[in-house]
């Protein structure tokens, strides 16, 4: 893409709805794409300033629903250790959109069992258990 493309004016909340059909090389899995594995590049430092010196690979780690119900990709570089948030496209991969978002769920960091203790029932209660 040139740059006389990037500062095009959209309307307002063009990306939800229009995919992005520029394609480029993904820095983490090689394949030309349009939008995959929803990695990044660590080249800002505000949004669009390009100011960033690291260039890392900005891998996403999580998800979040803003104020007004927009998703955005929490990514994490890997170079630096930098944090940022970027809002979602219509080219983003659904699929590994909610993988992200079930991941914590998938992966509780403590034991199911202690819900179950927390809750206060007891293993009859448990519609599995034998009797």
């Amino acid at each position: 893409m040139n740059r006389e493309n990037k500062r095009k004016a959209y309307e307002k909340n063009y990306y939800k709805t229009h995919a992005c059909y520029d394609s480029f090389t993904c820095k983490v899995c090689g394949a030309v794409i349009f939008s995959n594995c929803l990695s990044s590049l660590h080249l800002d430092t505000e949004p669009g300033d390009r100011a960033a010196d690291c260039g890392g690979i900005m891998d996403p780690v999580a998800v979040w629903v803003r104020k007004n119900g927009e998703w955005a990709i929490i990514h994490r570089c890997r170079r630096c250790g930098w944090l940022s948030s970027n809002r979602i496209a219509a080219d983003d991969n659904p699929i590994k959109l909610m993988s992200i978002a079930m991941k914590p769920i998938a992966q509780p960091p403590f034991p199911v069992e202690y819900m179950r203790e927390m809750a206060g029932l007891k293993p009859e209660n448990n519609i599995n258990a034998q009797s």
